[in-house]
């Protein structure tokens, strides 16, 4: 399983044996079933995932009951509730197994710590906050100003292997469509 990790770190950063060792430390490895969620909203979080194998959703359910659903995280992404773990905050989306997943994890105390031991990790996070920044900011821009096709096209890129994977009542929330629409985007 450290396999993964270190193939994952080493896509960004160089670490030899003696580091990736120290770096290991910090990580703790989590199975989780499916169904069940590693955050609820409104509690403190102060642990992010990063998905070796399975499949989770980042989602609110508004005021009317109405799902919605900011992120998936398949293999080889980072999930959590971003905010909370960052600034302390109660959370405001819960994250939910859809398929059995095997995870690393890492508290917001020991990433800190990683980063004073391990200069090389900071860098490592940043650019992984970097690409998530980039991927938030498109998202919100492709739901403000592309069309249904247009983000349905998009997902696909983005999501490529993910229609076996997830039932469509998902796959239309996350695209802010009806299941009837998203039906008429497949043909």
């Amino acid at each position: 399983m450290t396999d993964f990790l270190q193939r994952h770190i080493g896509e960004h950063i160089d670490l030899n044996d003696e580091e990736f060792h120290t770096v290991s430390k910090f990580f703790n490895s989590v199975k989780i079933r499916k169904r069940q969620f590693l955050i609820q909203e409104n509690q403190s979080v102060d642990t992010m995932y990063l998905v070796k194998t399975g499949l989770l959703k980042s989602s609110l359910i508004d005021e009317i009951g109405k799902e919605h659903i900011l992120q998936f995280a398949n293999e080889n992404w980072w999930i959590s509730d971003f905010a909370s773990f960052f600034k302390g905050e109660k959370s405001t989306v819960a994250v939910e197994v859809i398929e059995d997943a095997e995870l690393f994890s890492i508290t917001i105390n020991d990433l800190e710590q990683l980063c004073k031991v391990m200069p090389k990790m900071e860098h490592f996070f940043r650019v992984k906050s970097n690409f998530g920044y980039v991927a938030l900011q498109k998202r919100i821009l492709s739901l403000m100003s592309h069309t249904a096709k247009e983000r349905y096209d998009e997902f696909c890129l983005m999501y490529p292997n993910i229609f076996s994977r997830v039932p469509k009542r998902l796959i239309a929330n996350y695209l802010g469509v009806t299941r009837e629409t998203l039906s008429r985007l497949q043909m």
